[in-house]
């Protein structure tokens, strides 16, 4: 028997949503409960699932598209027939799944996935099916090992006597590909969510927070290479390059970070320009060091 899936009743203070995701395509058997669609409003993320066992025989509004309340969006088979089963699980076998195929992705999921500026392909599912969890991105995410790097690593790899270089009267041009930028447009809910947090900021008090931190091995290094570094770049080691460093570490960790947002997309950035701000005579100033992950300690 046919049936009609349709959008659920939106509340009064949500106008429309828009289909984020469908998990299930045309012809595809699925079961009872299982999920074919997230639905998406500038509030939430609506699962809507199979009403029976059945097969999705009509997908009405595509991915991206805006509906309203109580809308049909797909058409729905209750009974999948045991040829059409049959028939499937044939595919399956003698057709496997492309290797590097876009797997299907939760909300959660691909919200960190959008975060983190990671490619889902590259991650390993361990969830039902194969499908990529929650879990399964925490742990790619995870620094390993190999991504740390020693203090003495640190200092021994920047300070170095400085050599001459000859550089264009127009300045160092650098290749295009080394300051490319990834765009991602915006979902409703996170458009709306970064649409509230500026008018927050504007209209609410703001709430400064201060932690501490154990900066006795930093000062030690600082003053176990200071002579060495004087000598190397004829200026004192100071403070600020160690947190250039931290921040451009930190960037690299948490790419989301490194992102602006220009109209309805995210703009992330492969490039780690640091801003300092300095005080002088003319006021408070703040020089950008650009591509600082490739400035030494004397450099900064």
């Amino acid at each position: 028997m046919a049936k009609e899936i349709k959008a659920p009743q939106f509340p009064e203070s949500v106008a429309d949503g828009s289909i984020a995701t469908w998990h299930k395509k045309v012809g595809e058997p699925v079961a009872r409960d299982e999920l074919l669609v997230d639905i998406e409003t500038d509030k939430v993320v609506i699962e809507i699932v199979a009403p029976a066992d059945g097969v999705l025989t009509e997908i009405i509004q595509e991915e991206g598209a805006v509906i309203e309340s109580t809308q049909v969006i797909a058409m729905f088979e209750e009974g999948a027939s045991a040829a059409s089963s049959e028939l499937s699980e044939e595919a399956s076998t003698a057709a496997p799944v492309a290797a590097g195929a876009a797997p299907a992705l939760s909300p959660a999921v691909r919200k960190l996935v959008t975060e983190h500026g990671i490619d889902a392909s590259v991650v390993t599912g361990t969830g039902k099916g194969g499908r990529i969890t929650k879990e399964d991105v925490l742990e790619y995410i995870k620094p390993k090992p190999s991504d740390k790097m020693t203090d003495t690593e640190v200092v021994n790899k920047d300070v170095r006597p400085t050599q001459a270089l000859s550089i264009p009267s127009g300045g160092l041009a650098l290749p295009e590909e080394e300051r490319m930028e990834r765009r991602v447009p915006m979902t409703r809910l996170r458009s709306r969510i970064a649409e509230r947090l500026v008018t927050s900021q504007n209209e609410a008090a703001i709430l400064t927070t201060f932690n501490e931190v154990n900066m006795k091995p930093i000062m030690d290094m600082r003053k176990h290479y200071q002579d060495q570094f004087v000598s190397a770049h004829g200026v004192k080691l100071g403070f600020m390059s160690f947190f250039v460093r931290a921040v451009v570490e930190a960037l690299k960790k948490f790419p989301a970070v490194n992102a602006s947002i220009d109209g309805n997309d995210v703009v992330y950035h492969n490039y780690y320009d640091v801003g300092v701000a300095v005080s002088t005579e003319r006021g408070l100033v703040v020089p950008v060091l650009r591509d600082a992950d490739k400035m030494g300690m004397g450099e900064v």
